[in-house]
């Protein structure tokens, strides 16, 4: 084993001279009532879990494939200090690229010392802040081109309650900041973040048995999430889910809400409230050839209303509407016993799926709507991401899940077979998949489309 001597004047993750850090350039709108908008002039970010991490003065690796390195690495504190964060070839590893206001990101990008699998990317305010947003009374609408994602993929965009400065004020280990994409978090807690509140997350650290560039640590990142899009060509669903914490929150044990028995005990919703028409009893809508033909662009628009109509108002409804071929599309309605004949989501609509579907309903014991709106209050930042799903598949998205429900409602989600979404097939035979988002809009509700 080669000896290195560990370095301790740097006092938290540093930054690397390898390759220089130079966002893409994502313009989007800003409207007003009435339909005025005004472009924008933005930039992405990539998240740092995504980046090389070496040391300061040569390319020796602090973390390789799914492993930390044991000498650089012992713990946490001492760990940050001796490894940095490298710039990104955004193109050339990662396969994003962007022009004017659309944003591509590719799914299997061989680079020249690699091989990428997906990406995650936020947008930015500025070169050191993400921007942030409060949806409350507002409208955020995007374009986006679903028609190269097969069974077993996932184009998301959503909203997470990370800090604006990606914890570099709050951590004292957390330098690199947004601008090197640091902070992230959501609902489902991931222990399999590298570096969460500036430490490495590699106390208890396990590699993944079928993820080459994963593994999971004992903390977890958890912060309220409001999922706008979660889609490939088959299937596409909607939903919120919250988190009894404000901002990031650094879980440990049952706060994280980790194995089944403290799912549920954990501080964020993971299960959400989802709106998913094929789902909820419409399965002609979403997708090719249907009446949103998913072999086309579509625009998405989202609706965040309050109950009084103002800014400041309690969150009381989420609706969604849909633009394509000059023709504004309504959402589905709900045709599933037991549940209103509704397009939207509201707190009534959650409770009445939990109970015909017999699920938990942990949305409603961590707020509702009216929490996710203390959220918005504390301001999200919008992610783009790209990914498949080394534990289930895809199958909660796209297919019948639980794949063995015995006639449980609620459990057929998609057309897409319970033997689709392997990640090594479809890393394999879909390498060339792609999702595209553009046209990003938001202002005040009817002013987007």
């Amino acid at each position: 084993m080669i000896g290195i001597v560990l370095i301790q004047t740097v006092f938290g993750i540093g930054v690397g001279t390898q390759q220089s850090e130079s966002h893409p350039s994502l313009s989007w709108q800003q409207c007003s009532k009435g339909g005025s908008c005004t472009s924008v002039s933005g930039s992405i970010v990539l998240d740092s879990n995504w980046r090389w991490t070496h040391i300061p003065d040569g390319t020796t690796n602090c973390y390789d494939g799914n492993e930390w390195s044991s000498d650089l690495c012992p713990d946490p504190t001492t760990c940050s200090n001796n490894c940095v964060l490298e710039g990104a070839d955004y193109s050339g590893t990662y396969g994003i690229s962007t022009s004017g206001s659309s944003a591509k990101l590719g799914f299997v990008t061989k680079g020249s010392y690699s091989t990428n699998i997906g990406s995650r990317v936020y947008l930015l305010g500025d070169e050191s802040h993400y921007k942030i947003f409060d949806l409350k009374n507002k409208e955020f609408t995007f374009t986006v081109d679903d028609s190269n994602l097969e069974c077993g993929l996932n184009g998301a965009l959503y909203f997470v309650a990370m800090d604006e400065d990606g914890g570099a004020s709050r951590f004292t280990l957390a330098k690199p900041g947004a601008k090197y994409g640091t902070g992230y978090c959501d609902a489902q807690c991931p222990h399999d973040i590298k570096f969460i509140n500036g430490e490495a997350n590699v106390q208890d650290w396990k590699p993944s048995d079928n993820d080459d560039n994963a593994g999971t640590g004992h903390y977890g990142a958890c912060c309220t999430e409001m999922d706008i899009w979660e889609a490939n060509k088959y299937a596409t669903a909607y939903t919120p889910h919250i988190c009894t914490e404000n901002g990031e929150y650094r879980c440990e044990g049952k706060s994280c809400g980790d194995s089944s028995d403290d799912r549920y005990g954990g501080v964020c919703d993971k299960d959400g409230c989802d709106f998913n028409s094929w789902r909820l009893g419409n399965q002609s809508f979403w997708g090719p050839g249907l009446i949103i033909d998913t072999g086309k662009p579509v625009t998405v628009v989202t609706q965040f209303v309050t109950k009084d109509g103002t800014d400041s108002g309690a969150l009381s409804e989420i609706r969604r509407k849909y633009v394509q071929g000059g023709k504004t599309i309504e959402n589905t309605v709900v045709k599933i016993s037991g549940i209103d004949e509704v397009d939207s989501i509201t707190d009534e609509f959650c409770n009445q799926q939990k109970q015909a579907f017999g699920d938990t309903n942990d949305f409603e014991k961590k707020g509702g709507l009216s929490g996710l709106g203390k959220a918005f209050d504390y301001g999200v930042v919008l992610v783009l991401s790209l990914w498949d799903d080394h534990d289930v598949n895809m199958l909660w998205l796209d297919s019948v899940y639980p794949t063995n429900p015995a006639g449980k409602a609620g459990a057929d989600r998609g057309p897409c077979a319970t033997s689709s979404g392997d990640p090594k097939e479809v890393e394999d035979k879909y390498a060339s998949a792609s999702v595209t988002f553009s046209d990003i809009k938001f202002g005040p509700i009817d002013s987007t489309y």
